[in-house]
């Protein structure tokens, strides 16, 4: 019943959003991403923010920290780290704070490296995945197996990977995509940003655009590709109309930011841009309507079956 109430609320939500920033000019964040701890149990290549030291909040801070993204319009919201499931405080842990927020918002996701136990409370639950064996081994570390076997385990019925694509894995995505396939109900992916400026880890725009096209067709041929085909195009080159205010981003600290993902955090460059969910928000509110569909399912807001292209995959497992 409290999952077919938060559908209702966001099926009328979403176009009233429309009608405040259009007509009213009332520009609140839809999305935020929360890191309530910057610990974590690996030290990934591409990731800058396991170097950065911050008290983690308590249970009390937190659900603060909860309550004013709602307060300023958040109504999906998305728990990261470092590792968000090392985070607790005494007795309170992830599952907490999860049933805490899933009380006010539409939709509450975690995003885990996938080397813990996975937990089932949130909405929706992403697993960072960067490559096969090898690769992973020089990008995460030695975690590959450690992370195919909690996929295994798990029975969420939104359990998504998410891929970050770098140079060092670019080549390799359409191989892991086609082993996630029958692991995950469906698969995202972003670009790897230059947090500290150039660097050798940035995939350069024609490996992007080739990359690109085969995830096209892998999506065309059934491959539970759920970034929008709109987005996959526009991700191709730099230049794409980004609405960032409709993103907050929330630290350990209690600072939010609305906008770029990389307020507070590194260099603004949108040549290198490649937060596919940026991309994404910012097409929903132009009303393209792949875009909707692929935020209404990821988020479970259209119905509560798996996702997927039209629901299912029906590539070849």
């Amino acid at each position: 019943m409290q999952d077919a109430l938060r559908s209702l609320r966001a099926a009328f939500g979403f176009p009233a959003r429309e009608v405040e920033a259009r007509l009213l000019g009332r520009r609140r964040p839809l999305l935020a991403g929360y890191k309530l701890t910057y610990r974590c149990n690996l030290q990934c290549r591409h990731c800058p923010f396991w170097q950065l030291q911050s008290p983690d909040p308590d249970f009390s801070a937190a659900r603060s920290v909860v309550d004013e993204l709602y307060r300023r319009g958040v109504r999906i919201l998305i728990l990261e780290g470092g590792e968000p499931l090392l985070w607790r405080d005494g007795e309170a842990g992830l599952s907490d704070l999860i049933g805490y927020a899933q009380e006010r918002f539409w939709s509450v996701g975690v995003v885990t490296n996938g080397t813990l136990p996975l937990p089932e409370e949130p909405d929706v639950l992403w697993v960072s995945v960067d490559g096969l064996e090898v690769t992973t081994r020089r990008i995460r570390g030695p975690i590959y197996h450690r992370q195919m076997a909690e996929l295994a385990a798990s029975t969420h019925p939104r359990l998504f990977a998410n891929i970050t694509v770098s140079a060092l894995n670019v080549s390799e995505i359409p191989a892991l995509a086609e082993t996630l396939a029958s692991r995950v109900k469906g698969i995202t992916i972003q670009f790897y940003y230059p947090y500290q400026g150039e660097d050798d880890l940035v995939v350069p725009f024609d490996q992007r655009a080739a990359l690109l096209d085969r995830l096209l067709a892998m999506k065309a041929g059934g491959y539970p590709l759920l970034d929008s085909r709109k987005a996959l195009r526009q991700l191709r080159e730099p230049g794409w109309r980004c609405h960032s205010w409709l993103v907050a981003n929330a630290d350990p600290d209690g600072t939010i930011h609305q906008g770029c993902y990389l307020k507070g955090r590194g260099p603004v460059a949108c040549r290198h841009c490649g937060f596919a969910a940026h991309l994404e928000m910012s097409l929903a509110y132009d009303l393209d309507p792949g875009a909707l569909l692929a935020g209404l399912r990821i988020f479970g807001l259209l119905s509560n079956r798996p996702t997927g292209v039209g629901g299912i995959c029906t590539a070849k497992k």
